[in-house]
C-alpha cells in the first residue's frame, strides 16, 4: 500500500511531518500536539511512532501529550532537552520502522549541538527529514554550533543522492529566496523557483519538500565553494574569505540580518 508523507502545518510557519501507511502513522518533530491529534482523528490514524531532530520547543512542545494519549515510540538525540525519549540516536545509527520506512542517523550539528537527520526509503523514494539544520533555499540559524559545523553538517547532505527529497522543518522559502537573489541575482533557476514557489504560497501550498538537486542550483549555503557564492560572501564581508566555512558563516550573518 502506498506511503504518503504529509504536512501537519503548525504555529505559523511549522510543518510536522507525518509518514502514514493504511491505519499507521509516524510524526517528525510535533512541537504542537493539538494539530496532530486532530489529522489523526480525522483520517483514523494510529500514531506508532515520534522521531526528533532537535530539542527546540516548537519541535518537542507536543511530545508529552501525544505520549500520553497514544504510547507512541520516541526516537531522539542525545541531551536532556528531549522529553520522553525511549531510543536515544547518534551517527550510524538505523531506525528500522518496517513498512512505514528505513532511516540512518547523521549528527549534523550547528543549528543546535544535539541536532541529528533522518536519511532513508519511504516506498521506494529516497527522502531527509533535516529538520532545522536545512531549509529550501537556506539553512538555520546558528544558535548553539559554530560555522565549521554548520558546513561539515551540509556536506553530508550534499553527499547523499540529487533526487532525495528534503523535508525540513518550515515554511521560509519566499524570505529565503528573496535573499539569496541578492547572493546569486544572476541565477535563472532561482528566478524560475521564486515564481513557482510564489504560485505555490498564493494557493495556500506548502513549497517543501524540494530535492537536494534543486538545493544545489538554488541554495547558496549548499554552494559555498562557487565562485559566484564566494565573491558576493567577500563583497558583503569587505574581505577575502578562505575556506567554504568562512563563507557560510557570512552569508548565515548576512541573511540573519537581512
Amino acid at each position: 500500500m502506498t506511503i504518503k508523507i504529509w504536512p501537519i502545518s503548525a504555529f505559523s510557519d511549522n510543518y510536522i511531518w507525518a509518514i502514514v501507511q493504511s491505519e499507521q502513522a509516524v510524526v517528525v518533530d510535533p512541537g504542537d500536539a493539538k494539530p496532530v491529534l486532530a489529522y489523526l482523528q480525522e483520517y483514523g490514524l494510529t500514531l506508532k511512532t515520534i522521531l526528533l531532530t532537535h530539542h527546540h520547543a516548537d519541535h518537542v512542545g507536543g511530545v508529552a501529550e501525544l505520549v500520553e494519549k497514544t504510547g507512541a515510540t520516541v526516537y531522539g538525540p542525545a541531551g536532556p532537552a528531549i522529553p520522553c525519549r525511549n531510543v536515544t540516536l547518534k551517527e550510524g545509527d538505523h531506525v528500522n520502522l518496517n513498512s512505514l520506512g528505513q532511516f540512518s542517523v547523521l549528527e549534523v550539528p550547528g543549528h543546535t549541538l544535539d541536532h541529528i537527520a533522518y536519511f532513508g526509503q519511504v516506498d521506494g523514494r529516497n527522502v531527509l527529514f533535516c529538520g532545522d539544520t536545512l531549509f529550501a533555499t537556506g539553512c538555520g540559524r546558528l544558535f548553539e554550533g559554530n560555522s565549521r559545523q554548520m558546513q561539515q553538517s551540509l556536506d553530508k547532505f550534499k553527499k547523499m543522492p540529487h533526487n532525495t527529497s528534503v523535508y525540513c522543518a518550515h515554511e521560509y522559502t519566499l524570505s529565503n529566496i528573496r535573499w539569496a537573489r541578492t547572493v546569486d541575482p544572476h541565477n535563472p533557476d532561482l528566478e524560475q523557483w521564486q515564481r513557482e514557489a510564489e504560485t505555490l504560497r498564493n494557493n495556500n501550498q506548502a513549497t517543501v519538500p524540494t530535492s537536494l538537486e534543486h538545493e544545489l542550483k538554488t541554495n547558496p549555503f549548499m554552494r559555498t565553494d562557487e565562485p559566484v557564492v564566494i565573491t558576493a560572501a567577500e563583497q558583503n564581508a569587505g574581505r577575502s574569505l578562505a575556506h567554504p566555512e568562512n563563507v557560510l558563516e557570512v552569508l548565515r550573518e548576512w541573511k540573519n540580518h537581512f
